[in-house]
């Protein structure tokens, strides 16, 4: 199948950027094996990743892709199983997405992940603690009218952007070919990590993400300037009917001047006018991220849960020693 098909495919599905074609090929771009598998209506892409002493595992983000049946579900993990004997994997890990997005996740009681139990029966998939996707995310939609959007905000985060234009912030939009601008988000980006304390891949990852999948149209910059300087950044994917917001960085000297939020806000009113229906602000965790949490659901969307991350082992000794080292190092 080739890639117009493809995405074709994932997005009638309402299906991740992580599942689409352009994704493989950014994959493929930092030197790891990806299979595009088909099977009974399913779209699956499975990455190789690899691991310490030489080792790796299979991975499926957000995915299988289509309608979830005991059948086209067991082809798929027997097509898995063959791949990780040849690949000499460790296990193969799925992390899937809730139903169909987003409506029909919303059935049941968030953690029971109904079609998922359904369609694994009596598979040997493992329940995992490690999961590499968000376990919880905020859904916005936005195919209300602008006025509507803003006037179901916390009135807070409405009055921040009113006052990040009083303040003179300009909100500029990058394909992130520009190196100086890239350099700046990337630093900008160390710096919010270490505040608020959570992991970024390295450098050379966002770098090559945007070669990639930014001559592509399908991620973008939003470059919050005040006074020429940048003084904040969202990285934005855009895929089918959903934009998500993957990265945010911000100046902390310069915090006073509200630029997140207005740069938030540009960066939905971009993804309403390119015809999107959902920005997913990709993850919140009020126990780890209490204050990047506080200013998402300053929007006011809808909280989804997804069923969690899933382990196939094929290599039990080395499985129990990478579960080992994950006790002891963590995620």
């Amino acid at each position: 199948m080739e890639k117009n098909q493809w995405n074709q495919s994932i997005i009638i599905n309402n299906g991740s950027f992580l599942q689409s074609w352009q994704w493989g090929e950014f994959q493929k771009s930092l030197g790891r094996r990806i299979w595009r598998i088909e099977t009974g209506g399913l779209k699956s892409l499975v990455i190789k990743q690899g691991l310490p002493l030489g080792k790796s595992y299979l991975y499926c983000p957000r995915g299988p892709v289509g309608q979830l049946a005991k059948d086209n579900f067991g082809e798929f993990l027997s097509q898995v199983k063959r791949i990780g004997r040849e690949e000499k994997s460790v296990f193969f890990k799925i992390e899937p997405a809730k139903g169909v997005f987003p409506r029909d996740a919303l059935e049941g009681t968030p953690s029971e992940g109904r079609p998922l139990k359904a369609s694994l029966g009596r598979t040997p998939l493992k329940k995992s603690k490690n999961q590499i996707q968000p376990a919880k995310t905020l859904i916005l939609d936005i195919s209300k009218p602008e006025e509507e959007l803003l006037n179901q905000m916390h009135q807070k985060t409405r009055y921040n952007i009113g006052l990040a234009r009083r303040k003179g912030i300009k909100i500029e939009i990058s394909p992130g070919n520009n190196l100086q601008e890239i350099d700046k988000f990337l630093d900008l980006s160390s710096a919010t990590a270490k505040r608020d304390k959570f992991h970024l891949h390295p450098r050379r990852y966002y770098r090559k993400m945007l070669e990639v999948l930014g001559q592509e149209g399908m991620i973008k910059l939003f470059l919050a300037k005040y006074q020429n300087q940048i003084v904040a950044a969202n990285l934005i994917c855009f895929f089918g009917r959903i934009a998500t917001y993957l990265h945010g960085a911000s100046d902390y000297d310069f915090r006073q001047l509200m630029a997140p939020h207005l740069c938030q806000w540009r960066a939905i009113l971009e993804a309403k006018k390119l015809g999107g229906q959902y920005y997913d602000f990709w993850g919140i965790d009020e126990k780890k991220y209490p204050g990047v949490t506080r200013f998402k659901k300053g929007f006011v969307g809808q909280e989804i849960n997804y069923p969690g991350s899933f382990d196939l082992v094929f290599r039990p000794f080395w499985y129990w020693i990478y579960r080992s080292a994950k006790k002891v190092i963590g995620p």
